[in-house]
């Protein structure tokens, strides 16, 4: 049984290159310049009605790489099972340990560009 379930995880170079996806989307959609119109729409939108929570849930998503960054995850990474049929090859839960995965990965390397940030300020 050890074996059929390690048959039933991504691949390490897959999960590699889909953690790199992860950090760069997570980093395209809090940080990178070119969504700051849409960013700056949101949070005029929150402004109208700061006491609302649905409001402020969607500013701490847009705002924290580790919020944003397990959902863009879980998309990529659902979006890379469906694509490549792979979807149906695993229980439900090995997909879900398999975005624990993804999601960890893109975490640390956002970890790390935070920490190189801070070393070179």
């Amino acid at each position: 049984m050890h074996s059929a379930l390690g048959a039933a995880l991504i691949e390490l170079p897959v999960l590699v290159v889909l953690g790199f996806a992860g950090y760069r989307a997570t980093q395209l959609a809090v940080h990178d310049s070119i969504l700051d119109p849409a960013r700056d729409r949101l949070h005029a939108w929150h402004a109208r009605r700061p006491d609302s929570g649905a409001r402020t849930a969607v500013i701490t998503l847009i705002s924290c790489v580790y919020c944003m960054g397990w959902w863009l995850s879980g998309a990529l990474l659902a979006t890379w099972l469906l694509a490549s049929g792979s979807w149906d090859g695993a229980p439900l839960l090995v997909h879900g340990v398999e975005w624990l995965a993804v999601a960890g990965a893109a975490a640390l390397l956002n970890r790390w560009d935070d920490t190189r940030k801070e070393a070179a300020a």
